[in-house]
């Protein structure tokens, strides 16, 4: 029977739950972060499958128990609640041997991780930049929606308004797990303001999606770092012309996946307290040496994928926007909305929701589950 071997897969779980029970209590794991954070994220995982398991256990229990007394008892009213218990528990146990199946899917480690966020403005000139800016005004908003904190890192700005680029932070629960659907080329076709003959335009802006990187999860020579200060120039008063709070540092680092001593430049002027600024693009540091090291991880996952939801090539165009019909289409799994105006005011969550159903039936026809 299916349910007894989905049951069977669940078996020694519980013993693994209680030792790890164990294990972040000593003293030597938790002096071990890197380990400890390990643990702690499968105790949390475990935990939610182990309380599925709780749930769709009583449900079969249910189920045998409403049979029997349908079979077996004279009491009509009785009857009666025993087949409304079984119709409630047959209705409840699919929903639950589907939740398993996912939950038993190993998640990817990064995706508890907060996120580094990069907009491009692609092919379009004035008009790309300005969509650039729509969609980071996009994302700020749905990042109220969600309760997470956005901290822009660095922008330039378009010459007509919106950004040539904008790099910002974003923190919170699952951010990268949500937000690494967003990867990838976004086309626009609209009228731009300064187009007089009412013809539509198509340009385009790019999305990087990276998980932020934790101290641990990369090893950084901070006494090989060369820092220069500057003046952040731009709007904020006297302040800003006299203090040198923008930062900006120099890293050589030694590619693994290329053998080649490459030289990171990044510059932060987020703030106008230098330690801050140092702080970030320290973090930002991580995080882009994180993404490089990982990249062949990532690129291994994409190439086991026929259609490539939320990992691989950051160069593939994902979805369309069209203003004139007021349309929305996600090219990975061909699916289309008509709520544009809600969409660019933050209502993104119905299309992430869709991409997760198609990741997560991906996922569960390679386990063969």
């Amino acid at each position: 029977m299916a349910e007894i071997s989905l049951l069977d897969r669940l078996d020694g779980l519980d013993a693994r739950f209680e030792e790890i029970s164990t294990l972040i209590t000593d003293p030597s794991v938790i002096a071990d972060q890197k380990r400890y954070v390990k643990l702690t994220k499968e105790y949390h995982d475990l935990e939610e499958i182990l309380k599925a398991k709780r749930r769709y256990a009583d449900a079969l229990k249910a189920v045998e128990e409403a049979k029997e007394i349908i079979a077996s008892e004279d009491d009509e009213e009785l009857k009666a609640m025993a087949r409304e218990e079984l119709d409630a528990a047959s209705t409840a146990i699919p929903n639950l041997e589907e939740e398993i199946k996912i939950l038993l899917i190993p998640a990817d480690p990064d995706d508890a991780k907060n996120a580094v966020v990069e907009i491009r403005g692609g092919t379009g000139g004035d008009e790309a930049a300005l969509f650039a800016g729509d969609l980071f005004r996009m994302y700020q908003k749905y990042a109220e929606s969600k309760g997470w904190q956005l901290a822009v890192s660095s922008f330039s700005e378009g010459a007509s308004g919106g950004f040539k680029e904008i790099v910002f932070n974003l923190s919170g629960e699952g951010v990268y797990g949500t937000m690494k659907y967003e990867s990838g080329v976004h086309r626009v076709q609209r009228v731009p303001a300064t187009e007089t003959q009412g013809r539509v335009h198509t340009s385009a802006a790019t999305v990087a999606v990276l998980p932020e990187a934790e101290e641990f999860d990369v090893e950084i020579h901070e006494g090989e770092i060369k820092w220069d200060t500057f003046r952040s120039g731009g709007a904020g008063g006297q302040n800003v012309n006299k203090v040198e709070s923008g930062v900006r540092l120099r890293y050589n680092w030694k590619n693994p996946n290329t053998g080649m001593v490459e030289e990171i430049l990044i510059e932060c002027t987020e703030t106008r307290d230098q330690p801050k600024n140092k702080e970030r693009a320290l973090s930002r540091l991580r995080t882009f040496i994180y993404d490089k090291e990982h990249q062949k991880y990532l690129d291994d996952i994409a190439s086991r994928r026929k259609t490539m939801v939320s990992t691989g090539d950051r160069s593939a165009k994902i979805r369309t926007y069209n203003y004139p019909q007021g349309r929305i289409t996600d090219h990975r799994i061909n699916y289309t909305i008509y709520n544009l105006a809600a969409f660019m005011d933050g209502d993104i969550q119905g299309v992430i929701d869709q991409l997760i159903v198609a990741e997560n039936a991906e996922k569960l026809k390679e386990a063969e589950l």
